[in-house]
């Protein structure tokens, strides 16, 4: 492989200044060799030879593609979502979800592609129950259109063929490998942030100028945002739920009143006032889990949902208790700490919501946290005592709850 600036690329690259400011500020951040095939690794682009048998029009954009690929950090979200999945991941869907948005993003930017290509609109027409709407790129992330196109649950399996088939007739084919770094790294939470002041300062001078991705880009969902990712968020409200404070117990002595005590016998003078020790109210701390499966959530927020079930019990060192409901809790399963996979169960569907039954459990559980997987269709009811309650919602409720901490994964 040529460890140089790519030869092929250089024409393409040279174009896209003229052609597409905010691509052309981009591509400065990505590192352009010529190699075997043309794809996409982290920050690293590769062209192929028949990148070169293009004519200079497809080129810029299946450049533009690539770039894309990097400034949107497909290769670490595709690495920080086998992490949280394991077996259950699907490098292939998760390709094909990151393709067919940068290909729209291209196309709406006044590139062309290569053809067949897969596209943001053509895989949703394509894909029974869902629908392209008027503007797709507003609407979908990769991580939600990967989970929209199979997540394991009722009607997924049909989706998941329609997908297969659309990309089989567009002739795709994966150009995306995975970061290799760890997703949870200090080092791949800076590279994130460096990345969104790339695109938003990117952006800012294609819509200036008028012309290519910048025209477009406040409407692309799957942008990097200015946030904290939810991820980090509820692991850090878990682990502060789960650390546990030592209570007094009776029946064991503080070691300084035995100290004490003893030396009091060999003085011979009074023994002091019993000291209680203190310990932990469990050895190992739980957190209960309650995964919402009434009728009001759509499939795809029920990927969300388990995605988050797996990472949680993977990332803390508790006790899971999972409790499945609707109107009532429909079935409960408890998890080691040990156990790094995480098998599905079976997810009812129909049925209201009431969360008083899970609420209820979790306190007689002794949990210390109780993370709630709902759109919060449904009265969350009195506040809990002695339990923190977070509420993990797919996007804004109508209403927030009167107690605990809500966290809106769709923000």
């Amino acid at each position: 492989m040529n460890d140089t600036h790519s030869i092929r690329a250089g024409p393409a690259l040279r174009a896209l200044a003229e052609a597409d400011p905010a691509l052309a500020a981009l591509s400065l951040w990505c590192t352009h060799r010529d190699g075997a095939r043309t794809m996409t690794a982290g920050a690293r682009i590769t062209y192929g030879p028949e990148f070169a048998a293009l004519p200079l029009h497809e080129q810029i954009g299946l450049a533009g593609h690539h770039i894309l690929h990097v400034a949107l950090r497909h290769s670490a979200r595709q690495a920080a979502l086998a992490a949280r999945l394991g077996a259950a991941f699907d490098a292939d869907r998760f390709t094909l979800a990151a393709d067919a948005l940068v290909n729209e993003a291209v196309l709406a930017g006044d590139h062309a592609l290569p053809r067949p290509a897969v596209t943001l609109s053509g895989l949703l027409s394509a894909v029974r129950g869902l629908e392209p709407g008027p503007a797709p790129l507003v609407n979908w992330d990769v991580e939600r259109l990967y989970f929209a196109l199979g997540a394991g649950s009722e009607g997924a399996q049909g989706r998941e063929g329609d997908a297969q088939s659309y990309a089989q007739a567009q002739e795709f084919a994966t150009d995306l490998e995975p970061d290799t770094g760890n997703p949870d790294s200090q080092g791949e939470i800076e590279d994130a942030a460096r990345w969104r002041q790339h695109t938003a300062r990117a952006m800012q001078a294609g819509r200036g100028a008028g012309r290519g991705i910048g025209r477009i880009g406040h409407s692309l969902a799957d942008l990097p945002s200015p946030r904290i990712p939810w991820e980090h968020v509820l692991r850090r409200l878990v682990t502060a739920a789960v650390l546990q404070s030592p209570q007094p117990t009776p029946l064991r002595p503080a070691r300084r009143w035995i100290a004490t005590a003893a030396q009091a016998r060999l003085a011979q003078t009074p023994t002091p006032g019993f000291e209680a020790g203190r310990r932990n109210r469990t050895d190992v701390p739980r957190i209960a889990i309650g995964l919402d499966a009434s009728s009001s959530i759509p499939d795809a927020a029920l990927g969300i949902f388990w995605a988050e079930v797996t990472g949680i019990a993977r990332r803390s060192r508790a006790e899971l208790h999972l409790m499945i409901f609707d109107d009532a809790i429909r079935e409960q399963v408890r998890f080691d700490p040990s156990q790094t996979r995480l098998p599905l169960p079976t997810l009812p569907r129909g049925g209201g919501t009431a969360f008083s039954p899970v609420i209820a459990q979790a306190q007689a559980l002794g949990a210390a946290a109780l993370v709630l997987l709902t759109d919060l269709e449904g009265d969350p009811g009195p506040a809990p005592r002695g339990l923190r309650v977070i509420w993990a919602t797919p996007a804004a409720p109508a209403r927030e709850p009167s107690f605990g901490t809500l966290l809106d994964l769709g923000a």
